[in-house]
């Protein structure tokens, strides 16, 4: 049996340690994804291959481009993306599959509705999509029982974003839940919400 496991952080360097960890636990590439908030362009400089031009996924509005050095591992396969509602990221693993149409993300509603396909409760599949919206960076895992104790330690505590208390956050300025139809946030604003929870006191584990 295997269990679907995802962790919210808001630096793609702590995403990509958890991905390197999953990786090191023994969790394979293929059961690991990652969707991380592109919107200051930190990987517009490392360009695209020239065969793999941009392309627009059908009943999505969900672009894709490969990255030239992503990394190693499932990292190495990072592509580029513009998801509706959440804007400009860089993705890679099986969730890419459902939020650009090929499986349950195009009909069940992009980020969030692939989320809630893959077992993810509706609240939190919500506060992720929007974490993600605000620069955060999103890691999802299929692992087997066997690991799952460990997997969700990992992703879960340490930098990891508590979903409850980011949701009572969000809340507390009037957010009622993610919309996809809402325009991406800006550089400028993403980096104001990346200063707002610099400090990894209120990442709190999750429950």
């Amino acid at each position: 049996m295997t269990q679907t496991i995802t962790g919210l952080f808001d630096t793609y360097a702590h995403a990509s340690s958890a991905v390197a960890q999953l990786e090191s636990m023994g969790v394979p590439h293929g059961d690991i994804s990652i969707v991380a908030s592109n919107a200051d362009d930190t990987y517009a400089s490392r360009g695209t291959t020239d065969d793999d031009q941009t392309s627009t996924a059908a009943g999505t509005g969900a672009t894709a481009g490969t990255v030239i050095g992503g990394g190693a591992g499932l990292l190495a396969g990072l592509g580029l993306m513009a998801i509706p509602g959440v804007g400009p990221v860089v993705a890679a693993g099986w969730l890419v599959a459902t939020i650009t149409g090929a499986g349950i993300g195009a009909a069940a509603g992009g980020l969030a509705g692939s989320l809630t396909g893959a077992g993810v409760s509706e609240e939190h599949a919500h506060v992720y999509a929007e974490g993600v919206r605000r620069g955060g960076s999103l890691v999802t895992a299929k692992v087997s029982d066997t690991l799952a104790t460990q997997a969700r330690s990992l992703l879960t505590q340490g930098a990891a974003v508590d979903p409850d208390a980011r949701r009572a956050a969000y809340q507390s300025e009037g957010w009622t839940g993610f919309d996809q139809d809402a325009p991406a946030y800006t550089q400028d604003e993403v980096q104001r919400e990346r200063a707002r929870y610099s400090t990894n006191s209120t990442n709190l584990p999750a429950s």
